[in-house]
């Protein structure tokens, strides 16, 4: 999904890392039902199972906000900031968040 297998110079898959890697976890946070992983219950904020329900923005902002926390590559301060348009196939997402590690801004895109 997104283009996010990469080869290597010496051809194996290449490993993901930075900005790329936490990008990476995110949309596999966002898109991972809770219950999916046995180990982790609670992990996920399972939006696939949202298509079709009434959509209530708030609640799904901050639905992704607090999942986008979770992740330890992403600053707590300032806060991830998260934008909902809906489009005619759902919603366009806009992640904006500080990287942990460099204090750099980074913006993810989801449609």
């Amino acid at each position: 999904m997104g283009a996010d297998l990469g080869v290597s110079a010496t051809g194996d898959l290449a490993v993901a890392a930075g900005d790329t890697r936490t990008q990476q976890r995110i949309v596999r946070r966002l898109c991972t039902n809770p219950g999916d992983y046995m180990f982790h219950p609670d992990y996920g904020a399972g939006l696939p199972a949202k298509i079709g329900q009434n959509a209530d923005l708030p609640a799904l902002r901050a639905l992704i906000r607090t999942q986008v926390l979770m992740e330890d590559a992403v600053a707590k301060l300032p806060e991830p900031e998260v934008d909902l348009v809906q489009i005619s196939t759902g919603f366009s997402i806009t992640i904006r968040y500080t990287s942990a590690d460099t204090r750099k801004p980074v913006t993810s895109a989801l449609t």
